[in-house]
Parts: structure tokens; C-alpha cells; sequence
């Protein structure tokens, strides 16, 4: 009885801290019983994570890959940056504004500016979303087009976003940087 009470306590705490990397805020905070408020608030937790992690890692480091199987930290900001194109034009129902291949860039300026137009076109995309247009049907302009609700494409590209920034954190954390979601949570340091 003991043992599992002390295992518990010793979960619940360090529970806490793992919370706070992922955000400013806790998880219930972005909650509601609209979907469209949920998916914005994803959207922005996930679009400022990525956003600081491409302009805080230093550009010599954009080739780096830990093995010489996977994307580099460039390529992968390049990927993001093409996939948020692709999933909030089909979402929003119009072309993509952009037709570049992001993940051949390898200068990192050009990269965080790809991000960063990506990231704002799927502001427009998120901010025109509602509950009322959440569940409307859009066509799907992939390998085998089909079908989907707006909101499913947007909670998508949000969950593709959150995985990938786990592969910059990795990245950052092995070259020895704090990924910006775990330096927010952090106390200054006199």
C-alpha cells in the first residue's frame, strides 16, 4: 500500500513538470466545448513552438542529423513548412499559395521565412474556422483524393506539427540547446 502510494506521489509530481514543456499554459486551458476554439488554441501553442525552435537553432546546425538515415533540423523545418501549405489550402478550400519543395532549402533564412509564411497563411485558415464551418466537407487533393471535414484536416496538421517539433527538440537537445517550449518554463537565473 505503501509502495503505491509513494509510485503516486512521485508519478503526479513528476507529471507537472513534463506539462509545462509542451506549453504556457496547462492542457485544460486551451479546452472548451468548441472545437473551433480548441483547434485555434492548438494551432497557436504548436505555430510559436516551431516558430522560435527554427529561429533559436544556429544555422551551422541546420544540416545536422543525428543518424544518416533521417531528415536533417533543416529539412524537417522545410517539410513543416510545405505539409502546413498542403493541409490548410485544402482546409481552407483553395490553392496552395506556394508550390516550392521547402525541405531542399538548406540556408537557414530562407527556411524560417517559409516557416513563418506557412505558419501565417494557416493563421487566415484557423482564424476563418468555426463551429459552424468545422464539420464542412473538403476535397482532399492527395495521392487518393477524397474526402474530409475541414476541422479533421486542421486537428491533422496540427498533430503533424507537434510530431515533428518533437523531432527539433530531440535535434535541439542532442547539439545541446533548450527547446523554446522547455526555456519558457524555466526561472531566470540571476
Amino acid at each position: 500500500m505503501f509502495r503505491t502510494l509513494l509510485v503516486g506521489m512521485l508519478l503526479a509530481c513528476a507529471a507537472r513538470p513534463a506539462m509545462a514543456q509542451t506549453s504556457d499554459g496547462e492542457y485544460y486551458d486551451a479546452l472548451s466545448s468548441s472545437n473551433a476554439a480548441v483547434i485555434k488554441a492548438m494551432h497557436a501553442t504548436i505555430r510559436r513552438n516551431l516558430l522560435d525552435a527554427a529561429e533559436s537553432m544556429p544555422a551551422a546546425e541546420y544540416a545536422f542529423k543525428p543518424t544518416p538515415e533521417v531528415r536533417s533540423f533543416g529539412q524537417i523545418v522545410g517539410h513543416i513548412a510545405s505539409a502546413n501549405f498542403f493541409f490548410c489550402a485544402q482546409a481552407g478550400g483553395g490553392q496552395m499559395p506556394a508550390m516550392a519543395d521547402y525541405e531542399k532549402l538548406t540556408d537557414k533564412a530562407a527556411l524560417v521565412k517559409a516557416l513563418s509564411e506557412a505558419l501565417t497563411y494557416c493563421d487566415g485558415v484557423y482564424g476563418g474556422t468555426t463551429d459552424d464551418n468545422f464539420g464542412q466537407i473538403v476535397k482532399l487533393l492527395a495521392a487518393k483524393p477524397s474526402q474530409a471535414g475541414r476541422g479533421a484536416v486542421l486537428f491533422f496538421n496540427t498533430t503533424h506539427n507537434n510530431e515533428h517539433y518533437g523531432n527539433l527538440v530531440v535535434y535541439m537537445r542532442l547539439k545541446g540547446h533548450v527547446p523554446p517550449s522547455t526555456a519558457r518554463t524555466q526561472t531566470p537565473k540571476d
